[in-house]
């Protein structure tokens, strides 16, 4: 009996077996096994969820841009209008700002993607174990600094008494304009957007087997050659995709404009911003997204249009 009572004592199921049975059972009366094949739909629900929050925003947004303030209150008048939108048109600083972003945001998408698609080759051709994990090291570190950060680090490193302005008065010659320019905020932004463009087209060159460069120069074809006309185009849908994402983080950054930029080369999320918290229009910042939503989203599309949603992956393939 004793000898039985050990066994079974010894053959009893961990209190962490115990607790998942628990669980199983409990989830099991929630949601029962004949309702299994919905599980893939419960994890669109997060993502469903976040999408009906944005629309809800928007809605609102919208809402408010068809108000006019009052002048005399300082609150939105009841009755709906396009006075926003027509001030918008009418005043020629805001079509500047915004072409101002746009040209940013297109000259940072060329910039960063020609510097950061040999980085993400190099990083994943390389034979070295060393000058991999070295580049891996220096990617991932400017994710561990916020933006705001790496901007006031430029005006350390760009003032008229920084580091560079420094080394040039020491050699006798008169300080440099570094910043407080749009070429300062065209520098910071590309330094701050080079890792995530480097991250998104990783994975495409890293698609490419080797084999294929291989196969590619045992045809004729030199490296250059091969790099054009087939390392290139295979790697499209990584290119695409960091294009799109730099461009709309550009077109929406708030941060660079504001600190290097001085208040000299604000982009619209500046103007938006001053709408709600200087001016206190609330209509007028609202208009102003919705602008900056239909010119962001419409640019997407034409590319989209262009280039085809296939060249990132997401047509299946052909049988």
């Amino acid at each position: 009996m004793a000898d039985a009572g050990a066994g079974h004592k010894a053959h009893r199921k961990p209190m962490s077996w115990r607790f998942m049975n628990a669980v199983d059972s409990a989830v099991s009366m929630v949601w029962p096994r004949g309702a299994h094949g919905m599980n893939g739909y419960l994890f669109l629900l997060p993502a469903l969820a976040l999408v009906f929050i944005l629309v809800v925003g928007l809605g609102y947004m919208v809402d408010y841009s068809l108000h006019e303030l009052d002048i005399s209150t300082y609150r939105l008048k009841e009755e709906y209008s396009l006075a926003n939108y027509l001030m918008i048109l009418e005043r020629p600083v805001y079509l500047l700002v915004l072409w101002r972003s746009l040209l940013a945001a297109a000259i940072v998408t060329a910039i960063t993607v020609f510097l950061a698609f040999p980085y993400a080759y190099l990083m994943v051709r390389t034979p070295s174990a060393a000058i991999r994990k070295f580049l891996l090291i220096a990617l991932f570190l400017p994710f561990f600094i916020g933006q705001v950060v790496r901007a006031y680090g430029w005006l350390i490193i760009l003032g008229k008494e920084g580091l560079l302005n420094g080394i040039v008065t020491s050699l006798g010659l008169p300080p440099l304009d570094l910043i407080y320019n749009y070429p300062a905020v065209i520098f910071g932004l590309v330094q701050y957007m080079l890792p995530f463009a480097v991250l998104l087209i990783t994975p495409a060159i890293a698609a490419i087997g080797e084999d294929v460069e291989q196969a590619s120069e045992s045809l004729g074809a030199n490296w250059t050659r091969t790099f054009r006309h087939i390392v290139i185009p295979m790697a499209t849908p990584g290119l695409i995709g960091a294009a799109i994402v730099v461009f709309t983080l550009t077109l929406t950054d708030f941060a660079m404009p504001e600190i290097l930029g001085g208040g000299t080369s604000d982009f619209i999320a500046n103007l938006i911003y001053d709408s709600y918290f200087q001016i206190s229009n609330i209509g007028l910042g609202a208009a102003l997204s919705i602008v900056l939503v239909i010119v962001g989203s419409g640019l997407v599309a034409l590319i989209f249009m262009i280039a085809g949603t296939g060249t990132l992956g997401t047509e299946g393939r052909k049988k």
